[in-house]
């Protein structure tokens, strides 16, 4: 099994033939993606040819579920317009929108969120690498070949992270690997993902990867000790960052004694979640959970 996409998810890319969506789209159906349409109000009725197969491109989002089926969105218009394009999405019904575009106006995640959520339509970021469900499904930007189908479910702030986990715990494989973005405001958290992984019988192991900033860790570190049965195993980005600094991400900035490394780490541990002091010895970590001896590949 796996969490959000599988093999019978239906992809429609909103942004499908603009640049970005065009080399993800091509990098989603070599992955074996069910990606049915794309959609662009001015080239509707065309279709786009990706190597062996014609994708078509519909005027809107429920044009495109009413001729395919779609459930999945994945969306890669620009910041000023996915405001609108999630709205839609929402509208039409989809049951999950993957928003890959960064520079979102924070008061426009704040309404789509809330908006997507009111009809029932799961938020994957925004500013976000997408989700994987290796040897089923790619919706996003995550590579495709940096690992294979195993027992450990990823969810992970940073893009970035997430490929050098999949990388060096590439032998074992995935059940699915969710980046949520690392935006002050994103539609799914770590704590959604933890319930789904737990709930997920193929899932044995979860690693989850943070950031300084806000409380999202210690606040998932209080749902693992209440309700997660299954191993977790933990990686905080951020021992060094300044104070009162925006690192990386929008929401990645430590105020005082809020949102720092160290207390993020310290509610994990305090939960029973093992945390690696770099992605390696996370890696080596969970390889430890699961009695796998061999050494981990460097990256």
């Amino acid at each position: 099994m796996a969490i959000y996409l599988t093999k019978e998810s239906k992809v429609l890319v909103q942004g499908m033939t603009g640049g970005e969506g065009m080399k993800h789209t091509r990098r989603m159906l070599a992955a074996g993606t069910d990606v049915v349409g794309g959609v662009n109000p001015r080239k509707a009725g065309r279709s786009v040819d990706f190597d062996d197969r014609a994708v078509p491109v519909f005027g809107s989002v429920q044009e495109g579920i009413e001729a395919t089926g779609a459930d999945v969105s994945v969306v890669f218009v620009p910041p000023a317009f996915a405001r609108a394009a999630v709205m839609e999405a929402a509208d039409a019904g989809v049951a999950l929108a993957v928003v890959i575009t960064e520079g979102i106006p924070v008061h426009d995640s704040v309404a789509f969120t809330a908006y997507a959520g009111d009809r029932g339509t799961r938020i994957i970021g925004p500013n976000c690498p997408g989700l994987i469900t290796p040897g089923q499904a790619n919706a996003g930007i995550i590579p495709a070949d940096i690992t294979k189908p195993g027992r450990i479910g990823l969810v992970s702030k940073s893009g970035t992270l997430t490929y050098q986990l999949m990388y060096e715990l590439r032998e074992i494989g995935f059940s699915t690997c969710v980046g949520i973005g690392g935006d002050p405001v994103v539609g799914t958290t770590h704590i959604d993902c933890l319930a789904a992984f737990e709930d997920d019988p193929d899932t044995e192991l979860v690693v989850l990867i943070g950031e300084i900033g806000g409380d999202a860790e210690e606040r998932a570190a209080a749902y693992v000790r209440d309700h997660v049965t299954k191993p977790v195993v933990g990686y905080i980005a951020g021992f060094t960052a300044p104070e009162g600094r925006t690192m990386g991400h929008a929401g990645a900035i430590v105020s005082g004694s809020s949102g720092t490394a160290r207390a993020k780490k310290e509610a994990l541990e305090a939960a029973g979640v093992q945390v690696g002091g770099t992605p390696t010895e996370t890696a080596r970590l969970v390889l430890d959970r699961l009695g796998t001896r061999r050494d981990v590949t460097h990256s």
